[in-house]
């Protein structure tokens, strides 16, 4: 093994799934997957965003195949199955990277105020929307077990296969006014686990990501001040409780995606990694 150690992390010919692939973090996934060897399928609700994803990976020399799909429709994913399986082969990777978070389910206050509960600009625990809490987590936790039941089968029928989750290190700890969000996260790491122990003697490995804050366009406008330009003030949080002091760029997690997908984490499985500055692991 020592001998090829080189090729312990290479994923040549493998075809892998990418869920939510045209956001930022996943689009830069798939592009480095490509480069990695593989033939990468690129699904979104938004066929424009994975089309835009898949051109530019072809551009670059590499095999890749655009798809609309809705993580949360069975019927979707069926025939998106179906079609990468005919036009790029069966598939040996999955990235979970679809979810997101829906305002309807998190509060603007982090601490309820008993004099408030009435006051309208209040928004805490009892004015959150049901809607919006059962959307987050449908999103995150039901499009995270939808597509690995429709793409896992062929994995486990070949015996081998690698499936990466997203979850968040609001999943250890979970963070203020995102109460939904924290909770979907956090199931999304149990799954894995479970689904880590249920799969271990097929030859599917099932590991998650815990990112911290990456400075993706939807954080963005949530933590950059519209008209100043300026962080606010749970920006200005976030960073001073990030030891090492800045938000995550997409590229920060492409070693670790490699190395959990490849055969040099053959002995790796529930794994849930967090990456995020070490602001999981920060205490004062």
């Amino acid at each position: 093994m020592l001998e090829n150690l080189s090729s312990l992390f290479s994923l040549k010919e493998r075809v892998a799934v990418i869920t939510g692939g045209g956001g930022d973090l996943c689009g830069t996934m798939s592009r480095a997957l490509s480069i990695a060897g593989c033939k990468v399928a690129v699904l979104d609700i938004l066929l424009s965003k994975a089309e835009a994803v898949a051109e530019a990976i072809r551009a670059e020399g590499g095999i890749a195949q655009a798809y609309a799909c809705d993580v949360l429709d069975e019927a979707s994913l069926k025939s998106a199955y179906e079609a990468i399986c005919s036009s790029l082969g069966v598939p040996d990777i999955l990235i979970n990277g679809a979810g997101g978070n829906n305002p309807k389910g998190s509060t603007k206050a982090e601490f309820l105020d008993p004099e408030k509960l009435d006051d309208p600009e209040s928004s805490n625990f009892f004015d959150l929307d049901f809607d919006g809490v059962r959307k987050t987590f449908d999103l995150n936790f039901l499009g995270t077990f939808l597509p690995t039941k429709v793409f896992s089968r062929g994995m486990v029928e070949k015996g081998k296969g690698a499936i990466l989750n997203i979850s968040s290190m609001g999943a250890f700890n979970p963070l203020t006014q995102v109460g939904a969000y924290s909770a979907a996260k956090a199931a999304v790491a149990n799954f894995t686990k479970w689904l880590a122990v249920h799969f271990a003697r097929t030859g599917v490995r099932v590991n998650a990501l815990a990112p911290g804050f990456f400075m993706t366009e939807q954080l963005r406008f949530l933590h950059i001040d519209q008209k100043t330009g300026e962080p606010t003030p749970r920006s200005r949080k976030v960073i001073s409780h990030t030891p090492m002091g800045r938000y995550g760029n997409p590229e920060d997690l492409l070693g670790a995606v490699i190395y959990l997908l490849s055969d040099s984490a053959s002995f790796v499985t529930g794994a849930v990694l967090p990456i995020d500055g070490g602001f999981s692991s920060y205490s004062i």
